[in-house]
C-alpha cells in the first residue's frame, strides 16, 4: 500500500474519505498527501 494506490483507489471511488484519513492514521500516507488526494485539510 502506498500514496499511489490509495489515490488511484479514492479517485475511482472504491475509497471513502474515511478510508484514506485511516491511511493516515497507519502511517501509509501524510498529512499532506490526504489534501492533495481529497482536496480537504486532513
Amino acid at each position: 500500500m502506498n500514496f499511489d494506490i490509495v489515490k488511484r483507489n479514492y479517485k475511482r471511488g472504491l475509497w471513502t474519505v474515511a478510508m484514506v484519513r485511516t491511511a493516515v492514521r497507519k502511517g501509509v500516507i501524510t498529512k499532506e498527501q490526504f489534501t492533495e488526494i481529497t482536496g480537504m485539510a486532513y
